[in-house]
């Protein structure tokens, strides 16, 4: 089960939804090792604890979106999800480590906040290095045109001079 706690396998549970990065209820529920039923429980019972900024559910477009995404079962069929999940931001994350008092659930919001953490710092970096290429675009716009001046100069200086040169002096 060590596996599950690894970063990669965290970070691959992490979604995008709403501008948020948010995990599911299910895989929570993976990771705490309860039923998805007994984690939503343990949740509507702290109420206040989970404003919308920490949890919410996906609205029937973005489930369906993410239904896609992951290849889950038929809607219309009556077997696996069938509705919108709750999805916990990570601050709602770190919250649930109230609402389930385990010594597995201290554990898993650990392995959950260095993984939001690590995701953080990746992020900051591909941010530094984007802003650093657009600097350096910006440069070369800036030499593009006096490269090209330069070539152009050295190109009148290759090309033949279009008249017959005149001689100097006496001329018999």
């Amino acid at each position: 089960m060590k596996q599950h706690l690894e970063p990669e396998g965290i970070g691959r549970r992490i979604f995008l939804i709403r501008g948020h990065r948010v995990m599911i209820d299910r895989d929570l529920a993976a990771l705490y090792q309860v039923p998805t039923k007994q984690l939503n429980r343990a949740v509507k019972r702290h109420e206040l604890r989970f404003p919308l900024d920490f949890m919410f559910r996906m609205s029937r477009a973005e489930f369906e979106d993410w239904r896609c995404q992951i290849g889950t079962s038929n809607p219309s069929l009556k077997m696996g999800l069938r509705r919108c999940p709750y999805v916990f931001s990570e601050q709602g994350v770190s919250m649930l480590s109230s609402v389930l008092n385990s010594e597995r659930a201290i554990l898993v919001n650990i392995a959950i906040m260095r993984t939001f953490v690590e995701l953080r710092e990746t992020l900051s970096l591909h941010k530094e290095l984007a802003a650093k290429l657009q600097e350096l675009e910006q440069r070369i716009e800036g030499h593009d045109g006096k490269i090209r001046s330069i070539f152009d100069a050295i190109r009148e200086l290759m090309a033949p001079p279009e008249e017959a040169p005149r001689r100097i002096g006496f001329q018999p």
